[in-house]
């Protein structure tokens, strides 16, 4: 059909189109495309809907964007959930004012300012996927505005606190004087996340070789795909090389069960909640709690927060300062002028 026009070989049909006949294709002949074909194509394909391009979003924040598994899969979720409140638009349809009826309807089901920016952030990202992609021509991504969340109180354990959820950890079983194996590894675990700051999944991702015990350091892959060193206290590598003295398998991992399966997120909140019961503690602990307490521990001994933040691993200097000078009371302040408001020499002022 469209070789009258042109006179080249589809090597896509396997065709000479010219001769009307099917033939083997030769790597020899020269590819011209068929753009009659292509045109034609073109004009019939429209832009995809929200719900078609899920798999290829999927993909493009796996590979592209380096998103962890858990952040893509909440992702999705947030597509589906505008499809049923907004319906399966397509992606160049997406408009301003349907951003501003999507917030809308969030806000009006009583949902809070971070629920409604995660809603936009995926909305974002999908539309950059289209623009970069796709090379669709959609909306700006930056033009969708997301709500400011409220300030939220940083919580984390002083002295007291982190020594009876310490305590609350059974190291012994109650009629086996031999030390308890999930008790140790829980111990060894939660002095890795107080010493090193890490979030729980990038603690859980640690291999047993991926640690440097002599330097006391590992390299892990953090949030963003960003690499970074983190550092653990003699204590934690202590405790470390307790639990590994237990460990009778060949997992490569640091964390593992007695029957050698790696650590898992959902496992570890859940031996969280029964010690925080043990310790009979009025806060909510999760391994997040520890982190905080990290920094915390870290700002309140005098530690500058530029380091803090390459500790915690943060992008911006003011995401660290956003979450922890606001914990200083007027006592902390005054220790650190009289620590570095050093001017000349002192002696001079009796003179």
């Amino acid at each position: 059909m469209y070789g009258g026009v042109l006179g080249s070989c589809d090597p896509l049909l396997d065709r000479d189109c010219n001769r009307g006949q099917f033939v083997k294709h030769r790597m020899s002949v020269p590819y011209r495309p068929n753009l009659t074909l292509l045109i034609v194509t073109f004009m019939v394909i429209k832009p995809i809907t929200l719900s078609a391009c899920l798999k290829g979003f999927r993909e493009y924040l796996l590979a592209d964007r380096r998103f962890s598994p858990a952040t893509v899969q909440c992702y999705c979720a947030n597509i589906e959930w505008i499809i049923r409140h907004i319906g399966d638009v397509r992606l160049t349809d997406v408009s301003l004012q349907a951003v501003l009826r999507l917030k809308s309807q969030l806000f009006e089901r009583g949902a809070k300012e971070s629920r409604v920016a995660v809603v936009l952030y995926t909305l974002r990202a999908v539309l950059q996927y289209a623009r970069d992609i796709l090379d669709y021509n959609t909306l700006d991504p930056q033009l969708i505005r997301t709500p400011r969340p409220p300030s939220r109180e940083v919580v984390y354990l002083n002295d007291s606190e982190l020594e009876s959820f310490l305590n609350a950890i059974p190291l012994h079983s109650m009629w086996n004087p031999e030390p308890r194996f999930s008790g140790v590894c829980f111990r060894a675990l939660v002095e890795t996340l107080i010493a090193t700051a890490m979030r729980i999944s990038e603690s859980l991702s640690l291999n047993r070789e991926g640690v440097d015990f002599d330097k006391r350091e590992a390299v892990i892959i953090g949030k963003g795909n960003k690499q970074r060193v983190v550092f653990f206290t003699p204590r934690a590598i202590s405790w470390i090389r307790k639990y590994l003295e237990l460990r009778r398998d060949n997992n490569p991992a640091l964390f593992a069960t007695q029957e050698g399966r790696r650590l898992t997120v959902n496992g570890v909140q859940q031996t969280f909640q029964r010690t925080v019961k043990r310790a009979k503690l009025a806060k909510r602990v999760t391994p997040h709690t520890l982190r905080h307490t990290a920094a915390t521990l870290l700002l309140r001994n005098g530690c500058p927060i530029g380091y803090i933040k390459e500790v915690l691993g943060h992008s911006r200097l003011e995401t660290t300062c956003r979450y922890y000078l606001g914990l200083l009371d007027k006592a902390d302040t005054k220790r650190a002028f009289d620590q570095y408001m050093l001017i000349g020499d002192d002696s001079s002022l009796t003179r």
